[in-house]
């Protein structure tokens, strides 16, 4: 069954910004590996490891070879004492094999005309008693390949009221905040974990390949305990790349 559509759209038009540990904090946990890739060796002494607020300080680890973070990134379980079903929940690992989104193309004016690059996001989805971490494999951070993180904070305890395609309203708890919604751009050597109850778009790969993604959350079985999901009319759009200025950051050229 479709999931059920808020009356009013946002009417708001996004530029993805890069995703780093800070900007990403009030939605949960940036991954990203606290040494730049082309670190051979662990520094020496430890001490002068570079440091960063949301980092754990490393141990070394694997008879020196290695240095650990730990932990990197929670894994909050909170459906014991707080899901109404009371149904036990388990920790679950899956697979998401996510193809290129297709874009659509639009010009914009103002001086000259360029086309740019656009996704319409239509629907957002929330884990409300669990994290859900994203982590990409085998996609190189110089490939013409990235994904879109998009997310809005929860309005807790407030409610929306929604309409299913059959003309019923239905009440949404805790509905996203779309004044504060945000989108970012990730590349392959980035992980995320969304937080607990933080509202999100389905996964959003724009480049030329698929993105095979590992992802760990904490599941009971229970469909609205596990997933809760919103749509909204068209109105909401991530401006992906405009003359293909922001795509070539990460090397995504306007032709996407």
């Amino acid at each position: 069954m479709p999931p059920p559509t808020l009356p009013s759209s946002p009417g708001l038009t996004l530029t993805p910004e890069p995703l780093t540990r800070t900007s990403f904090a009030p939605f949960g946990t940036a991954i990203i590996p606290p040494l730049p890739h082309n670190t051979t060796s662990a520094p020496d002494p430890l001490s002068s490891h570079p440091k960063h607020d949301l980092v754990p300080e490393p141990v070394a680890a694997n008879q020196l070879s290695a240095l650990k973070y730990s932990p990197i990134s929670p894994l909050l379980n909170n459906y014991p004492g707080k899901c109404p079903s009371g149904k036990a929940s388990e920790a679950r690992m899956s697979m998401f094999s996510c193809f290129p989104r297709k874009l659509r193309t639009a010009t914009t004016s103002g001086g000259n005309d360029t086309s740019a690059s656009l996704f319409d996001v239509t629907i957002l989805e929330r884990h409300p008693y669990t994290t859900q971490t994203f982590s990409p494999l085998a996609l190189s951070t110089d490939e013409e390949t990235i994904y879109l993180v998009i997310v809005a904070p929860t309005l807790t305890g407030q409610t929306a009221i929604a309409k299913t395609d059959e003309g019923e309203k239905v009440t949404i708890r805790d509905p996203p905040d779309l004044s504060r919604i945000k989108a970012f751009w990730a590349t392959g050597a980035q992980a995320v974990t969304y937080g607990a109850g933080t509202w999100h778009a389905p996964m959003v790969v724009v480049g030329t390949r698929r993105v095979d993604f590992v992802v760990s959350q904490f599941v009971n079985g229970v469909a609205e305990e596990d997933c809760q999901e919103v749509r909204f009319p068209q109105g909401l759009v991530v401006e992906v790349g405009s003359g293909g200025t922001r795509g070539e950051k990460v090397g995504v050229k306007a032709r996407l």
